[in-house]
C-alpha cells in the first residue's frame, strides 16, 4: 500500500470517528466541561491536524484526493465544534486545515490552536 493509500484510510477512520463523536454528543449540564473539551482536542483535531502535517512534511509530502482533504478538514471541524459546545457555544467551525496545521507547527499545543481559532474560552 502506497503512502498516498494509508494516509487516505487514516482519514477515513477519523472521519468516522468524528461524525459518531458529533451523533453521539451531550451537551454539559453546567458548562464548561473542560476535561471532555480537552479529550475532543487531543483524540480528534490534534489527531486530524497531525495526520496532515505528517503527510506533508518530510518523506511524505503526500497530495490528498479533493474528498479525502475534505473530510479531513471536515473532521477536524467537527472536533473544533464539539470542544466549542463543551464551554457552551454553539459555533459552525469552517476553519482551513492548513491554517491549523501552520499554528500547530508554531505553538506545539492543540490547546492553543483551539483557542486561536475558535477564540473558545
Amino acid at each position: 500500500m502506497n503512502a498516498r493509500a494509508r494516509f487516505t484510510e487514516r482519514i477515513w477512520r477519523l472521519s468516522e470517528r468524528a461524525e459518531r463523536e458529533v451523533q453521539a454528543f451531550e451537551p454539559p449540564a453546567d458548562p464548561p466541561d473542560e476535561q471532555q473539551a480537552m479529550d475532543y482536542l487531543r483524540e480528534g483535531a490534534g489527531p486530524a491536524i497531525s495526520l496532515f502535517v505528517e503527510a506533508r512534511t518530510g518523506q511524505h509530502n503526500v497530495q490528498f484526493q479533493p474528498d479525502a482533504y475534505r473530510a479531513l478538514e471536515q473532521s477536524m471541524n467537527d472536533w473544533l465544534e464539539l470542544y466549542a459546545a463543551c464551554y457552551g457555544v454553539d459555533m459552525d467551525a469552517e476553519y482551513a486545515l492548513r491554517k491549523a496545521a501552520q499554528l500547530l507547527i508554531d505553538t506545539e499545543n492543540i490547546k492553543d490552536v483551539a483557542v486561536v481559532l475558535t477564540s473558545v474560552p
